[in-house]
């Protein structure tokens, strides 16, 4: 094997992809749990000025990047989404 094939490539800088954005997130593990969990703890506040109940699935969604068990049911969750849309284009069809 050449040098060229026994290089590692360094990893891409962890982002999330929501519809057609595309978030950076920090490359440290324990930042991007620490702003996940602010998210969701600041979202439980959403009824006072500036904090919103749309920070809780936004912490989710960060948080998913390193725990697969939340990642688990965001991807049941998107998969029960897109069904549910397709049967509602396919009924109004």
């Amino acid at each position: 094997m050449s040098d060229a094939e026994n290089r590692v490539r360094p990893a891409a800088p962890p982002h999330l992809q929501l519809g057609s954005w595309r978030i950076r997130l920090p490359r440290s593990r324990w930042l991007r749990v620490l702003i996940g969990v602010l998210f969701v703890l600041f979202g439980c506040l959403g009824f006072l000025p500036i904090l919103g109940f749309w920070m809780i699935p936004v912490g989710l969604i960060v948080l998913s990047h390193d725990f697969a068990s939340v990642r688990r049911r965001r991807r049941r969750f998107a998969v029960w989404w897109g069904r549910r849309r397709q049967a509602k284009e396919q009924a109004s069809s």
